[in-house]
């Protein structure tokens, strides 16, 4: 097959959505707002992608920037974040069961407040696996503009809104651990990038989800846990993924018309509210049952998008281990069992056609 070059309109729609966000998360930067980088270039190019520009992240950008934040995360690791892992059973636990909750919770909302049928109210409700809900729901014949609205929101709400909040509470951790403050040889540069590599496309292959952060991520921890390398990427290289994950983020109001966006905010912000209700009500047992640091328990049960979460754990100097184990695992358990819970609850596809 013979490979196409991308068109001078994409090639520009890139470059725009490039600049876009490197201003706004620059702007967020200078201001020394929390989550600058990230917050600044998702909030910019959704705005930019609302007032209809046409922007976009290519597939080779997108899995570039997942790869350099998931070697970022992993050279995160250390000996005591590892030693905390003993508390991951009990809260991997409460966290399928919180899944559960803000899930029927949201939907119930949906439908009662706003008049959404089972099925598109259930998948709105299910927080990450965005792309996995969005081809169920257009499989089931639910209103999969709305879900996606309702999803985005959600996810906006939270990467603007977890920084900020956790900083001003002063949860946040104040410094960033001393294992992420020395920079790679770039011999060492060159290990991680090859071991990135291979560990993701390795999890690609067995088609493990979100392989490219989760094999960087892998791959990058292996080394850093065995010493055979001690620093991480350049803060400017780290600084270029928090921009691209914010990229990302804000791109998806590209895809949405102003119109649809509008009609359904009011459900997106009220299941959201109910969400966040159902889950501080799980932050709360656990931190007052655990030894688990506050912030990483938050940002762990936050119901957002998986890579962004991440994003945040790394911005925020929170356990990448463990923000990353439980989104992982709320990944699965809502790709596992969302299918068969909309076919039990959710209404037919002849119902939702007639």
């Amino acid at each position: 097959m013979a490979f196409a070059a991308p068109s001078r309109a994409k090639i520009l729609n890139t470059l725009e959505t490039l600049a876009i966000s490197a201003a706004g998360g620059l702007l967020f930067l200078w201001a020394n707002l929390p989550g600058g980088l990230i917050s600044g270039a998702m909030v910019a190019v959704g705005i930019a992608a609302i007032a209809g520009r046409p922007l976009a992240v290519p597939p080779i950008l997108t899995q570039s920037v997942l790869l350099l934040l998931g070697i970022s995360l992993g050279s995160l690791v250390s000996r005591q974040l590892i030693q905390h892992m003993s508390s991951y059973p009990l809260t991997i636990a409460l966290l399928a069961l919180a899944t559960f909750c803000s899930t029927f919770g949201s939907s119930f909302y949906l439908q009662r407040v706003h008049g959404w049928d089972q099925t598109s109210a259930f998948l709105a409700g299910s927080p990450g696996a965005l792309s996995q809900i969005t081809i169920l729901a257009a499989e089931k014949g639910a209103d999969v503009a709305a879900i996606a609205v309702v999803q985005t929101i959600r996810v906006i709400i939270l990467t603007a809104a977890l920084p900020l909040l956790l900083t001003l509470t002063g949860i946040a951790p104040s410094a960033p651990p001393a294992a992420v403050t020395a920079i790679a040889s770039p011999l060492e540069l060159s290990e991680l990038i090859a071991a990135s590599v291979a560990a993701a496309l390795l999890l690609r292959w067995v088609k493990f989800p979100a392989s490219w952060m989760f094999g960087a991520m892998l791959g990058s921890s292996l080394l850093h846990g065995i010493g055979v390398v001690e620093g991480g990427l350049p803060p400017w290289v780290r600084g270029v993924a928090l921009v691209g994950i914010g990229a990302l983020i804000g791109s998806r109001f590209a895809r949405m018309k102003t119109s649809t966006l509008l009609s359904h905010v009011n459900a997106g912000l009220g299941s959201f509210a109910i969400a966040i209700m159902i889950s501080a009500i799980f932050v709360a047992v656990i931190a007052a049952t655990t030894h688990v640091r506050f912030s990483d328990i938050v940002v762990a049960f936050a119901p957002g998008a998986m890579d962004a979460m991440l994003a945040l754990a790394l911005t925020l100097h929170i356990d990448p281990i463990f923000v990353g184990a439980h989104h992982l695992s709320r990944f699965v358990f809502v790709t596992i069992t969302t299918p068969g819970i909309v076919h039990l609850f959710g209404r037919p596809q002849d119902d939702v056609d007639d």
